[in-house]
């Protein structure tokens, strides 16, 4: 789960981390009396959305007057802010953050992230700071300092000075620097985060350190032990079809292709997704029903996949250990009678209770293509879509669709859309 700038700061500030005065603005009028309470002559309005690279989209303005606040405001709410990391979409700006201005005489990247290969917190930072990680690593690679940290002993303060001296900090801000490092830390330990980005991390002209922007993300199976962190999500901020899923215990990553997926395992997602590309086809989404999904389970999938208006036709891929083809098979059924699914739907299944599972789908009078293996239903499902392409191309009467029966030997041919 991310969260915004506003709440990584405030999260951050209560374990010691220096931040810039500021306050949360929903309006143009808000923004400027929040201006007026943080004081001075210059301001920076920041749109609150879940990306980065929101300076280059326009998402961030400097302000030299109250007016000029106000302008900004009036300007982000309600906009949408379209980086690399949003797709066209982009993200809608909802709040505002207005900040006091910062004179600064030093940037630096600071970022905990869990590295999986070591199983380990590490720590990477970076003098060129001011820039994305990632062209941090293309531009100057040799800047990056890594730090993994041993889970039994935590951030060491002798550490946290090596990293200090390596960045080249004067050594009348060691010190400070040194208990942010190791604030940063129990951050992301106590609050089970996966990631604590501070980028920049500046150094004022009065040798102050300062977080002037902060992200955070969480573990989304610890929240249930952070009742302050979940509180934090913003849905407005987040893909609707992947928010459904998540509050109906579903994994479900968006995509934009027109063949949506319904499979158990992170694994054979990935490989049923390279088979569609394989055949020719897009797949809409990556969604993972999990080990011993009932009925029940199965059909709400089915209204999550149908509910993307891009999607054409449904791909059930199960490889079942835990889970049983036979639940499974009742759930497509169930789903195909209560949904009235006017769209392709293949299903593929192996495993547990996999004859019982057929003889349901053989025995049902719903059309369903069955298919004995992932590659031969990656072909079925993405000639399922040709044709209808085919059909679209060669008729003026509206978009046509393909309806098919289950049927042990072979599928029957296709029919109109009802």
């Amino acid at each position: 789960m991310d969260i915004h700038e506003y709440q990584a700061k405030s999260l951050l500030a209560e374990f010691g981390v220096p931040i810039p005065m500021g306050g949360l603005a929903y309006s143009p009028e808000q923004a400027t009396y929040r201006a007026t309470e943080i004081g001075g002559g210059a301001w920076v309005v920041k749109a609150q959305v879940h990306t980065g690279g929101r300076g280059k989209a326009g998402g961030i303005r400097m302000c030299s007057s109250e007016r000029e606040v106000w302008e900004a405001a009036d300007d982000l709410l309600g906009s949408r802010i379209v980086t690399d990391q949003t797709g066209d979409r982009g993200r809608g700006v909802f709040r505002l953050y207005i900040e006091q201005t910062v004179d600064i005489d030093r940037e630096i990247y600071l970022g905990f992230v869990l590295d999986r290969s070591t199983e380990r917190i590490m720590l990477v930072a970076s003098a060129a700071g001011g820039m994305e990680i990632e062209e941090i690593i293309d531009k100057s690679p040799e800047s990056l300092i890594r730090v993994v940290i041993e889970p039994a002993v935590g951030l060491q303060a002798f550490q946290a000075r090596e990293v200090a001296f390596a960045l080249g900090i004067d050594s009348g801000v060691v010190a400070e620097a040194s208990n942010l490092l190791v604030a940063c830390y129990r951050a992301f330990r106590e609050l089970d985060a996966t990631m604590v980005e501070i980028n920049p991390l500046v150094i004022t002209d009065a040798g102050r350190m300062l977080a002037l922007d902060a992200k955070m993300t969480f573990d989304d199976n610890a929240l249930f032990k952070h009742q302050k962190v979940s509180e934090l999500r913003d849905k407005s901020q987040e893909d609707p079809r992947e928010m459904r899923a998540n509050d109906r215990g579903l994994s479900y990553v968006g995509l934009d292709g027109d063949i949506g997926c319904i499979i158990n395992g992170a694994g054979l997602a990935m490989a049923t997704m390279d088979m569609i590309k394989h055949s020719g086809g897009k797949p809409a989404n990556f969604l993972d029903i999990g080990g011993g999904a009932s009925p029940e389970r199965v059909a709400k999938a089915f209204n999550l996949v149908r509910s993307d208006e891009s999607v054409r036709a449904i791909l059930v891929n199960i490889f079942a250990g835990i889970n049983r083809c036979d639940w499974v098979a009742e759930g497509v059924v169930k789903a195909m009678h209560e949904l009235d699914l006017q769209m392709p739907v293949v299903v593929r299944l192996s495993g547990t209770n996999v004859d019982e599972g057929r003889r349901i789908l053989a025995e049902s009078d719903v059309p369903v293509i069955t298919a004995d293996t992932l590659a031969e239903a990656a072909e079925k499902v993405v000639d399922a879509v040709n044709k209808e392409d085919a059909a679209l191309a060669s008729s003026s009467m509206g978009p046509p669709g393909c309806w098919y029966r289950a049927s042990p030997a072979a599928s029957a041919p296709s029919m109109p859309r009802r």
